[in-house]
């Protein structure tokens, strides 16, 4: 008789220590002689049957995935709908967890994955199939409810904060002939936690960035603009940070491109040249902006050691809730100490993290709107200490590994998912 697998998917967007999490999922369930399999791409490998068998990869691969970026397994966006609408795709995963015998089903990923975990929970009970759901933590966005912080966000802020430093360092020695505005468009539809990630860069008062743009504060575009001449009249030059979900008065995104994905939200066209098209229209100063995106959660290399701990951390609690027989939880990590900073992992409901977003704290933005607290300072440093580097080759590059991701023979027939 068969013991039972796990089986393992990630989703959304991936971040830099999410394969950390991986490579704990698997290492922990291994020493528990736990087979594991993976979902390729994510909820839509699950749906279609299109599993991978981890027992191929090596230990020295799964050693490697600890350092590697990406989504080893594959990734996607797509939300399964209430249990109402979407009862058929419920119970085709159930019908596959059934086929292949998978006792414990661990969904990484943010706040739509902790809701997906907690509805496969709940109809599995209503099926009668004996399978414990965790949902596991991850988002660069840092806005997941209950849990101090989110496994990616730390080392997002860390590129995020170096960034920010070394390329005020470059407009600085410039700004005297060239560029006198450069403005950084960092990810954060709703919440602010990036934006103001970027303030550690500046370790004393009238360090850049000088600006910092967040979705919690409505835009003003007077305001904005006398801001940025005074700094640039005052210093030569001005940093600004801003969050892609800026928006105005009115509560409409500045950059809106109009088009939705596969969760609803709104497709951001780029706020970084809206704002220096304003400077350039307004004020006449010639500017630069960058726009990291992918490069911001995909930064390896720089990767917050603090971030990679935790991101392994909630992959072993992960497994071992599961095979103590916890349902329908989350591993989240809860901050013990500031100074010095001490944390542990403790599990919470998916009840309590699913469709609840944790925003930026008022008390963590400065009272003019454009700087961070002391209070925010607080929170955000110990989130971005230390390094953990992947090892190096001669060539110069990381040893990123690629794992063989062989595939496990179907036992359903063929599923198709319709839009």
């Amino acid at each position: 008789m068969s013991q039972g697998k796990l089986l393992y998917a990630q989703s959304g967007g991936v971040t830099a220590v999410i394969n950390a999490t991986a490579a704990a999922v698997i290492d922990t369930a291994r020493r528990r002689k736990v087979p594991v399999l993976a979902a390729r791409n994510g909820i839509i490998g699950a749906l279609r049957e299109d599993l991978i068998d981890t027992s191929k990869e090596s230990a020295a691969a799964i050693k490697a995935l600890r350092h590697t970026p990406g989504g080893a397994f594959g990734s996607c966006r797509f939300k399964l709908k209430s249990l109402e609408q979407d009862r058929a795709r419920y119970e085709r995963l159930i019908a596959v967890l059934k086929a292949h015998d998978i006792r414990w089903f661990l969904y990484n990923g943010g706040n739509d994955s902790a809701d997906t975990s907690l509805k496969i929970s709940q109809i599995a009970r209503e099926l009668g199939y004996p399978v414990n759901v965790v949902g596991v933590p991850k988002t660069v966005d840092n806005d997941l409810a209950v849990t101090d912080c989110c496994p990616g966000f730390g080392s997002v802020a860390k590129y995020t904060a170096v960034s920010v430093a070394e390329a005020s360092l470059d407009v600085e020695s410039m700004c005297a002939s060239s560029t006198k505005v450069f403005i950084v468009e960092v990810m954060g539809r709703h919440a602010g936690w990036i934006a103001a990630a970027g303030g550690l860069a500046a370790r004393k008062a009238g360090d850049p960035p000088h600006l910092i743009l967040f979705p919690e504060v409505a835009f003003d575009e007077d305001a904005f603009l006398a801001r940025v001449k005074a700094t640039v009249e005052r210093v030569g030059y001005c940093t600004v940070v801003a969050s892609e979900g800026l928006k105005n008065a009115a509560g409409q995104f500045l950059a809106e491109a109009g088009t939705r994905d596969a969760f609803g939200h709104a497709q951001l066209g780029g706020v970084a040249p809206v704002l220096a098209q304003l400077v350039r229209q307004k004020l006449g100063y010639k500017y630069h902006w960058a726009l990291p995106d992918y490069l911001q959660r995909s930064a390896r290399h720089l990767a917050s050691k603090t971030d990679a701990e935790q991101a392994w951390a909630v992959g072993k609690a992960a497994v071992e809730y599961a095979l103590a027989g916890r349902n329908a939880v989350m591993p989240v990590i809860v901050r013990t100490s500031d100074a010095p900073y001490r944390w542990k992992i403790e599990p919470a409901p998916l009840e309590r993290v699913a469709n609840h977003e944790k925003t930026l704290p008022k008390g963590f933005i400065s009272r003019d709107g454009y700087g961070i607290t002391a209070a925010a300072r607080r929170y955000l440093e110990p989130l971005i200490r230390g390094e953990d580097p992947p090892k190096y080759l001669r060539d110069g590059l990381p040893d990123y590994v690629r794992l063989g991701n062989a595939a496990v023979r179907r036992k359903l027939p063929r599923y198709e998912i319709a839009d």
